[in-house]
Protein backbone atom coordinates (compact mmCIF):
# COMPACT_ATOMS: atom_id res chain seq x y z
CA UNK A 1 0.00 0.00 0.00
CA UNK A 2 1.48 3.68 -0.64
CA UNK A 3 0.43 6.87 0.69
CA UNK A 4 0.91 10.49 -0.28
CA UNK A 5 1.57 13.88 2.04
CA UNK A 6 1.70 16.24 -0.44
CA UNK A 7 2.05 20.18 0.31
CA UNK A 8 3.39 22.06 -3.63
CA UNK A 9 1.72 19.12 -5.53
CA UNK A 10 -1.56 19.67 -3.88
CA UNK A 11 -3.03 16.14 -4.15
CA UNK A 12 -1.13 15.56 -7.91
CA UNK A 13 0.53 12.42 -6.99
CA UNK A 14 -2.58 11.38 -5.46
CA UNK A 15 -4.76 11.53 -8.70
CA UNK A 16 -2.09 10.19 -10.86
CA UNK A 17 -1.98 7.20 -8.84
CA UNK A 18 -5.62 7.35 -8.89
CA UNK A 19 -6.03 7.14 -12.52
CA UNK A 20 -5.05 4.07 -12.99
CA UNK A 21 -7.89 1.35 -12.39
CA UNK A 22 -7.34 -0.88 -9.81
CA UNK A 23 -5.02 1.64 -7.69
CA UNK A 24 -7.47 1.24 -5.12
CA UNK A 25 -5.58 -1.83 -4.46
CA UNK A 26 -2.07 -0.25 -3.77
CA UNK A 27 -3.13 3.17 -2.90
CA UNK A 28 -3.96 3.97 0.84
CA UNK A 29 -4.77 7.67 1.08
CA UNK A 30 -3.33 10.80 0.34
CA UNK A 31 -2.54 13.77 2.97
CA UNK A 32 -2.57 17.31 1.20
CA UNK A 33 -1.26 19.77 4.09
CA UNK A 34 -0.60 22.80 2.21
CA UNK A 35 -0.42 24.85 5.49
CA UNK A 36 1.68 24.54 8.36
CA UNK A 37 -1.16 23.50 10.56
CA UNK A 38 -2.01 20.81 8.53
CA UNK A 39 1.19 19.07 8.17
CA UNK A 40 1.02 19.22 12.08
CA UNK A 41 -2.39 18.05 12.51
CA UNK A 42 -2.82 15.53 9.90
CA UNK A 43 1.13 14.07 10.04
CA UNK A 44 2.04 14.98 13.56
CA UNK A 45 4.90 17.35 12.24
CA UNK A 46 5.91 19.04 15.24
CA UNK A 47 5.60 22.96 14.44
CA UNK A 48 8.94 23.47 16.45
CA UNK A 49 10.44 21.68 13.22
CA UNK A 50 8.56 24.00 11.20
CA UNK A 51 9.39 27.02 12.82
CA UNK A 52 13.42 26.11 13.13
CA UNK A 53 13.84 24.69 9.78
CA UNK A 54 11.07 25.84 7.29
CA UNK A 55 7.96 24.37 5.51
CA UNK A 56 10.43 23.30 3.27
CA UNK A 57 13.60 21.51 4.53
CA UNK A 58 14.51 18.29 4.49
CA UNK A 59 13.74 17.28 7.84
CA UNK A 60 10.13 18.81 7.08
CA UNK A 61 10.03 16.41 4.27
CA UNK A 62 11.37 13.27 6.20
CA UNK A 63 9.15 13.97 9.03
CA UNK A 64 6.02 14.35 6.19
CA UNK A 65 6.70 11.03 4.92
CA UNK A 66 7.02 9.31 8.13
CA UNK A 67 3.50 10.49 9.53
CA UNK A 68 1.96 9.54 6.72
CA UNK A 69 2.86 5.84 7.17
CA UNK A 70 2.14 6.37 11.14
CA UNK A 71 -1.54 7.86 9.89
CA UNK A 72 -1.92 4.98 7.10
CA UNK A 73 -1.91 1.46 6.36
CA UNK A 74 0.85 2.01 3.36
CA UNK A 75 4.06 0.29 3.28
CA UNK A 76 5.21 3.09 1.44
CA UNK A 77 5.13 6.75 2.02
CA UNK A 78 6.01 9.83 0.01
CA UNK A 79 6.23 13.15 0.78
CA UNK A 80 6.80 16.37 -1.24
CA UNK A 81 7.26 19.98 -0.24
CA UNK A 82 8.59 23.36 -2.45
CA UNK A 83 8.15 26.18 -3.37
CA UNK A 84 6.73 26.42 -7.03
CA UNK A 85 6.53 30.13 -7.28
CA UNK A 86 6.41 32.21 -8.98
CA UNK A 87 7.39 33.92 -5.68
CA UNK A 88 8.02 32.69 -2.12
CA UNK A 89 11.63 31.95 -2.90
CA UNK A 90 15.11 33.57 -1.61
CA UNK A 91 18.91 32.81 -1.70
CA UNK A 92 18.91 29.19 0.38
CA UNK A 93 15.28 28.14 -0.63
CA UNK A 94 14.60 29.35 -4.41
CA UNK A 95 11.50 29.15 -6.26
CA UNK A 96 11.94 25.40 -7.60
CA UNK A 97 13.03 23.84 -4.42
CA UNK A 98 11.43 21.07 -3.75
CA UNK A 99 11.96 18.36 -1.05
CA UNK A 100 11.03 14.78 -0.63
CA UNK A 101 10.66 12.53 1.75
CA UNK A 102 10.22 8.23 1.17
CA UNK A 103 9.25 5.95 4.17
CA UNK A 104 9.46 2.19 3.95
CA UNK A 105 7.55 0.16 7.06
CA UNK A 106 10.76 -0.72 8.88
CA UNK A 107 12.84 0.92 7.10
CA UNK A 108 13.23 4.46 8.19
CA UNK A 109 13.22 7.77 5.98
CA UNK A 110 15.41 8.58 3.28
CA UNK A 111 15.19 12.63 1.74
CA UNK A 112 16.42 14.15 -1.12
CA UNK A 113 16.32 17.51 -2.77
CA UNK A 114 15.87 18.86 -6.48
CA UNK A 115 15.94 22.28 -7.85
CA UNK A 116 13.83 22.45 -10.75
CA UNK A 117 13.62 25.63 -13.26
CA UNK A 118 11.34 27.93 -12.27
CA UNK A 119 9.69 28.51 -15.40
CA UNK A 120 6.49 27.89 -14.45
CA UNK A 121 4.20 27.38 -11.20
CA UNK A 122 2.82 24.33 -13.11
CA UNK A 123 5.98 23.00 -14.18
CA UNK A 124 7.67 22.93 -10.98
CA UNK A 125 4.52 20.84 -9.69
CA UNK A 126 4.50 18.57 -12.71
CA UNK A 127 8.22 18.04 -12.37
CA UNK A 128 7.83 17.26 -8.56
CA UNK A 129 4.48 14.77 -9.04
CA UNK A 130 6.80 13.18 -11.75
CA UNK A 131 9.82 13.20 -8.78
CA UNK A 132 7.89 11.70 -6.42
CA UNK A 133 6.41 8.95 -8.49
CA UNK A 134 9.88 7.20 -9.64
CA UNK A 135 10.80 7.73 -6.14
CA UNK A 136 7.93 5.58 -5.29
CA UNK A 137 8.69 3.26 -8.26
CA UNK A 138 12.16 2.56 -6.95
CA UNK A 139 10.83 1.79 -3.57
CA UNK A 140 8.74 -0.89 -5.00
CA UNK A 141 11.64 -2.31 -7.81
CA UNK A 142 14.19 -2.61 -4.28
CA UNK A 143 11.14 -4.36 -2.73
CA UNK A 144 10.41 -7.03 -5.26
CA UNK A 145 14.01 -7.06 -5.75
CA UNK A 146 14.52 -6.00 -9.21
Amino acid sequence: MVATAESCTGGMITAALTDIAGSSAVVDRGFVTYTNEAKHEMLGVAMALIDEHGAVSEEVAGAMAAGALQHSRADIAVSVTGIAGPTGGGASKPVGLVWFGLARRGDGVQTENHIFEARSRDFVRTEAAQKALQLILRALDEIIGR
